[in-house]
């Protein structure tokens, strides 16, 4: 089971204010019982789930990271090797944390695509914060990484944070990686891990499992069952292995993956090869 998968989640209440009974849950527990990532309707479930924590979204990634969140992004970009001229798509990109990152970086346009609009919502009121040339440098866009509207090799960097598990079907969503991105193209994904040193793995487990789901509920006011999806959804994920494997199988090399934090959270990168 992964640290923080409270990464991939945040909140606004799911109450609809002209009814007295909140809305049913995203997810109830014999789904979460199951293994997730095999539900028919993940998507609708993840889409649903992602609006209604969308709020306490940031909050939450603060505090149950340990505040170590943002240290990740600001590695996936320098991972990235983000060249004057690039085109980013940060994909998953929730209320725009790593998408802000980039836009530091040289890049000279960065879009950020989400699947739930209450997180591009979020995402647009922080880019209104921005200083002037961040600010124009960011596009944000509702779509589905399965189906990005993007046209084939457009991109010059494709990013996802915390989100390739949330998807559907994730291997499909690396082919239209694969398809998206240039020639030479970079793919950087942040996603959890489990640590393989058994004190941390005992703490993680227990953090994750126990003290996170109530933490992060008592935060946000979730009705939604996202706090205990999240966990569930990153201990029943691929591992390190399985992600290098499928990474290849989309026809990516030069991969490579490095361990942060211990093993909580694994930052890939892979490239789209040139043509022979």
């Amino acid at each position: 089971m992964g640290f923080l998968s409270a990464l991939a989640s945040g909140v606004t209440s799911t109450q609809d204010p002209s009814r007295s009974d909140p809305a049913p849950p995203a997810w109830d527990d014999r789904e979460l019982a199951a293994d997730p990532h095999a539900n028919q309707d993940k998507a609708t479930k993840v889409r649903s789930m992602f609006a209604a924590i969308a709020g306490s979204y940031d909050l939450n990634n603060r505090v149950h990271s340990l505040w170590r969140d943002q240290a990740w992004r600001r590695l996936a970009v320098r991972t990235a090797d983000v060249r004057a001229g690039d085109v980013v798509a940060d994909i998953a990109c929730g209320t725009g944390d790593l998408t802000e990152a980039f836009a530091k970086s040289p890049a000279e346009r960065v879009l950020g695509i989400d699947y739930t609009h209450e997180m591009l919502d979020l995402a647009e009121q922080k880019r209104a914060r921005l200083d002037r040339p961040r600010h124009d440098k960011i596009t944000y866009i509702e779509g589905d990484a399965q189906r990005l509207p993007l046209g084939a090799e457009s991109v010059d960097v494709l990013s996802i944070a915390f989100g390739i598990r949330n998807v559907q079907d994730p291997a499909r969503a690396l082919r239209e990686f694969w398809r998206v991105l240039r020639p030479g193209g970079r793919l950087i994904i942040l996603e959890f891990g489990t640590p393989s040193l058994p004190p941390l793995r005992w703490f993680n487990d227990f953090y994750c499992g126990w003290v996170m789901p109530r933490t992060a509920t008592l935060i946000s006011g979730d009705r939604s069952g996202a706090y205990r999806y999240l966990p569930k959804s990153v201990g029943s994920f691929w591992e390190r292995d399985r992600m290098l494997s499928e990474l290849e199988s989309a026809g990516f090399t030069d991969r490579a993956a490095r361990s942060l934090t211990l093993g909580i959270c694994w930052c890939y990168r892979a490239v789209r090869p040139e043509p022979s």
